[in-house]
């Protein structure tokens, strides 16, 4: 690897501990509530809508007993529901309630506050650069466009 290649490595790491400590603060108050993996668990149904119960297993790359209690205390919660499928009654998709997306709303809401404050402080220049790499970060790590989410179904 190139000297100038490790110093890209170098910037990478220093600007992901930055957006981790961004996702750890938007997190927090939600954390008073869940765990960091029944968190993911809502995020995932938010955005795949109602899904069965493993999918979300492979997807969370966790057993079918991790999961199920995960679910077990997120509906004692009221994060999530168990449903039906429309297909096959016997199938169970799980869903999350309208306390489940109001919680995803506020810590994407609070994220997004933060990262508009940080990019709104950057040169025009330096914006445009930066939205550009990130966009092509993304697609290197093959994180589907948020338009995209939804094309995964459940």
């Amino acid at each position: 690897m190139s000297e100038h290649a490790v110093q890209g490595i170098d910037e990478v790491l220093a600007a992901s501990r930055g957006l981790l400590g961004v996702v750890a603060r938007s997190l927090a108050p939600a954390l008073e509530d869940v765990t960091v993996p029944q968190f993911r668990l809502i995020v995932l149904v938010v955005s795949l809508g109602p899904t069965r119960s493993g999918d979300l297993a492979d997807r969370l790359a966790v057993g079918p007993s991790t999961l199920t209690r995960n679910v077990d205390r997120l509906v004692a919660g009221g994060w999530v529901e168990r449903r039906p499928g429309a297909d096959n009654r016997r199938e169970v998709r799980i869903a999350a309630t309208d306390r489940g997306r109001a919680l995803v709303d506020e810590v994407t809401e609070r994220r997004r506050r933060e990262l508009e404050a940080i990019v709104a402080g950057m040169p025009e220049q330096d914006r445009v650069v930066a939205v550009a790499g990130m966009a092509a970060f993304r697609r290197a790590m093959g994180e589907p466009a948020p338009e995209e989410v939804s094309a995964f179904g459940g």
